[in-house]
């Protein structure tokens, strides 16, 4: 139940986030929108995730914690990628599929854990 929660915020805050991107994207450059709206999006995770998903609340020290999770997965799926385009000779085009296959778990585990410390 709770994974199935943290599937239906991450597709919540993936449809705000790109929403905001292209709002952003009216009055900036892409890369400006683009940084302003993942920001954004560790954030409106971070609020779904503490309330929603694993029903801890908001905390300091979660908040703190919470980044590291995107910087994690950030990483872990630019490795995956680049290794699968580069060395597998996967199209780029479908190589990020097999990093949120990996990721999206990782991330689970990884939140869960930082929201478990309050508990």
């Amino acid at each position: 139940m709770v994974f199935a929660r943290f599937l239906l915020s991450g597709l919540l805050n993936t449809v705000i986030t790109y929403l905001l991107y292209l709002g952003f994207l009216q009055i900036c450059s892409y890369r400006i929108a683009y940084t302003m709206a993942f920001v954004l999006g560790v954030f409106i995770s971070y609020g779904l995730n503490a309330v929603f998903v694993f029903r801890s609340g908001v905390a300091i020290r979660s908040l703190i914690r919470f980044p590291v999770v995107y910087i994690a997965q950030y990483v872990l799926g630019l490795v995956i990628v680049a290794s699968l385009v580069e060395f597998a000779e996967i199209a780029a085009w479908i190589a990020p599929i097999f990093a949120i296959i990996v990721t999206v778990p990782m991330t689970f585990i990884l939140s869960r854990t930082i929201f478990a410390f309050k508990k």
